[in-house]
């Protein structure tokens, strides 16, 4: 059976967003009410996470330009697989070892899921982009956001389902997925434009991915845009990792869910994440339809309202009176989240050169990553300190530098 490249990318567009729902959907119920864990620790998940996503990224990245995107992504996919079978067991590893704690267990999960990260990150869009093209690129991007959303709302049920059972089953299961989804990969994935860079025999391996690495920074340094898209990604995640892990607390600890309605936890957050899917499906649909993804200038523009219309909504929710406003609010952000995902990857891909596309894309997921090591544990710790919602607003404020970025951009324009 022969898949074309397109094809090949869909289907791994649509698993992963099906391993990633059913492992996400009900994530905060075993972090909180199963493994007990604080905002602090909330956040420290995540900064032991980026952290390695940091140290890795440069390393990955250069790996992919010089020996192959193929292999990076199908090695990253069975990392990942591995990493969340590892993180769902962490109850029945617990009592192993007096040394290992259940939270330390998460804690060397997450580590080895972030090499996974790195492997796929970059490697993944570079492949797809150069096989395609890069005028047919955003428009598929588009299309594989909608798919991606249809296997979120089957993970969705998924999750729920598993969580109801054992709560660390949904990791279990989304690591199996992974895992399939890398054997499946080896199968019929295939790269026919990547051009290795030629190898002089006195270069070693470590050599020739230097050169790589540099030829990419080299880029970056030479093409301002680039250096704003730094910029965005930098501030972008310290503000996301802030909402992103705390959302659920907010919701748990500070709002509450309705007393007179029987449903569990789990099923509340499946019930979030369906309507949230819906919504962006219709959403996503007409941007399909009436956006022209070639023009850079639609594009900056999109951003632009996207980004305003995010720091108003997590304003909304961290200031919501009651359930109904903070569910309108988290709806919201659900849906310009999706939205803002493929117009952003478009936005990278029309501005960065072919040959160090992996690279480079890894260079700007670095500094998303060092945005969300330095402000993660800052979020984080004011919401120790003071409220969940002063963390939330902190997450807005961070938002506001990429707004002034985006308005220059297109006073430029």
């Amino acid at each position: 059976m022969k898949f074309r490249a397109s094809q090949v990318y869909k289907t791994k567009v649509f698993m992963t967003s099906l391993a990633n729902a059913t492992a996400f959907t009900t994530y905060a119920v075993y972090y909180i009410s199963q493994l007990g864990l604080n905002p602090f620790e909330l956040l420290l998940v995540g900064t032991v996470l980026e952290v390695t996503v940091l140290i890795f990224e440069g390393i990955t990245g250069a790996v992919a330009d010089t020996y192959g995107r193929r292999l990076s992504v199908i090695a990253g996919m069975l990392v990942i697989g591995g990493a969340y079978v590892l993180e769902g067991s962490a109850p029945w590893l617990g009592g192993t070892s007096p040394l290992l704690s259940l939270f330390v267990w998460i804690l060397i999960a997450e580590c080895i899921r972030g090499v996974g990260e790195t492997l796929i990150s970059g490697a993944d869009t570079a492949w797809i982009v150069d096989e395609v093209g890069e005028q047919h690129v955003g428009r598929l991007f588009l299309e594989g956001k909608r798919l991606s959303l249809i296997a979120t709302l089957i993970g969705i049920a998924l999750s729920v389902g598993l969580s109801t059972l054992a709560p660390n089953l949904p990791y279990v299961i989304s690591g199996l997925m992974f895992l399939i989804l890398g054997a499946f990969l080896f199968l019929f994935m295939k790269e026919t434009q990547f051009v290795r860079p030629e190898r002089l025999d006195k270069f070693s391996y470590w050599q020739e991915m230097k050169s790589t690495w540099l030829s990419g920074a080299r880029v970056i340094r030479g093409q301002p845009v680039l250096l704003m898209i730094l910029v965005v990604t930098l501030f972008s995640g310290a503000a996301s990792e802030g909402y992103d892990r705390l959302w659920e607390a907010h919701l748990i600890k500070e709002i509450g869910f309705p007393a007179e309605l029987p449903f569990s936890m789990a099923m509340w957050f499946g019930l979030i994440s369906v309507l949230t899917t819906f919504l962006s499906l219709i959403v996503v649909r007409l941007a399909e339809k009436r956006l022209d993804m070639s023009s850079e200038r639609v594009v900056v523009v999109a951003m632009f309202v996207l980004t305003g219309l995010r720091v108003a909504a997590i304003l909304s929710f961290a200031f919501a009176p009651g359930f109904a406003w903070a569910l309108g609010s988290v709806l919201a952000l659900g849906i310009i989240g999706a939205l803002s995902g493929p117009i952003y990857d478009t936005w990278l891909n029309l501005n960065i050169e072919g040959k160090v596309r992996a690279t480079v894309l890894s260079m700007i997921n670095q500094s998303d990553a060092l945005g969300q090591t330095g402000g993660g544990p800052f979020v984080g710790w004011i919401g120790s300190r003071l409220s969940l919602r002063a963390s939330l607003v902190t997450a807005a404020v961070l938002l506001l530098p990429i707004l002034a970025v985006f308005g220059r951009t297109l006073r430029k324009r």
